[in-house]
């Protein structure tokens, strides 16, 4: 078990940490876990503090991690973009109305000991890659753990939560069957970021993946390779589907979810063409998860989703609320795993 490996560290991607430390994530989280079920105090991160800034809303994210850091003993801020000032790139500043990422990031560094930040979407005018970019920026001139709450590439903490919660569901993940499936939304600006993740993570941890989506509708490329590179260094396989009944046959997990189409936002485009990303969504209607579909996966398949779910379009409520969804298990975990990532950055 790796530990002093992940103090002080940021967690932008799981990319960027190796197996042997997202089992120890796993790890901690599952005895978090069982402390928390008992009553058990944990109080790892004592009178320390976690800042959290937000260009979006959240209900599980910001919850589950003002209450993991309570239950750790420290205090999470939250700290709302209309009441300061907004933090931005060098090239992005504007008099009055913003402050420089770099700036921000050091005088938080001074005041706590952790920085959360969730950006993604109107917060960076829909450029697909600038809310990461403000993640990165932070990152760099942070003297503190800064931790990914979202996005528009990533959502690491998310990632663990469904890693964690296929553990529990499978025990063994190596060689099992994870699909990653488009499905279809009246809302069609949701980020590509949950999609990325769970590939990332599921591959390194040695499972089959495969993804299916219509076509227009292809994750990033960069993020497309480290998942063929998890899959060959670990001897598993990557598979490219644009049917979804085809794709979740035989699968052990089935995470069907809606994101957006890059090509219709900057950088592919000028500006965001809302109106030509909603005609592609609504050629698709017809990619919704329902109970005929989860009888081609595997028996005892689990159905996941980040939540919120937009039901009985991208997914039937008798699959949400049937004997294979694992969806508020997976809310659940999003506590114990983000309490055990707090820990491990964080504390010492």
């Amino acid at each position: 078990m790796k530990t002093d490996s992940l103090r002080g560290r940021d967690f932008l991607t799981t990319a960027d940490f190796s197996r042997e430390e997202i089992q120890t994530i796993i790890d901690v989280a599952l005895d978090l876990k069982m402390r928390f079920a008992v009553r058990e105090p944990h109080r790892l991160l004592q009178d320390m503090t976690l800042f959290m800034i937000f260009y979006g809303m959240s209900l599980r994210t910001r919850n589950s991690f003002e209450a993991g850091m309570t239950q750790l003993g420290g205090h999470a801020h939250y700290l709302s973009p209309g009441e300061i000032y907004t933090p931005a790139l060098d090239d992005e500043l504007r008099e009055y109305r913003t402050e420089s990422v770099a700036d921000v990031a050091r005088v938080l560094s001074r005041m706590g000991h952790g920085i959360a930040i969730r950006c993604f979407g109107q917060a960076v005018n829909w450029v697909y890659g600038a809310g990461q970019a403000v993640l990165d920026g932070f990152a760099k001139w942070s003297d503190i753990p800064v931790i990914n709450m979202e996005s528009d590439m990533y959502h690491p903490c998310q990632g663990m939560a469904d890693i964690l919660t296929m553990k529990e569901k499978l025990g063994q993940l190596d060689g099992k069957k994870f699909v990653m499936s488009w499905a279809y939304s009246p809302r069609s600006q949701k980020p590509l970021s949950v999609a990325h993740s769970a590939l990332l993570v599921t591959s390194q941890m040695g499972m089959d993946v495969t993804v299916a989506y219509p076509e227009g509708f292809d994750l990033d490329p960069m993020v497309m390779e480290k998942v063929q590179a998890n899959a060959d260094r670990y001897g598993r396989s990557v598979e490219i589907a644009h049917d979804m009944k085809e794709a979740v046959r035989g699968a052990d997990v089935v995470y069907a979810k809606n994101w957006t189409s890059r090509h219709f936002f900057p950088p592919e485009t000028d500006a965001p063409q809302p109106e030509e990303v909603q005609k592609l969504f609504e050629e698709n209607r017809h990619w919704m998860c329902d109970e005929d579909t989860m009888k081609l996966a595997n028996s005892n398949a689990s159905y996941m989703h980040c939540l919120p779910a937009d039901r009985n379009f991208e997914v039937t409520s008798a699959v949400m609320d049937g004997p294979q969804s694992a969806v508020f298990d997976q809310a659940e975990n999003r506590l114990h795993a983000q309490k055990a990532i707090m820990a491990l950055t964080m504390g010492g």
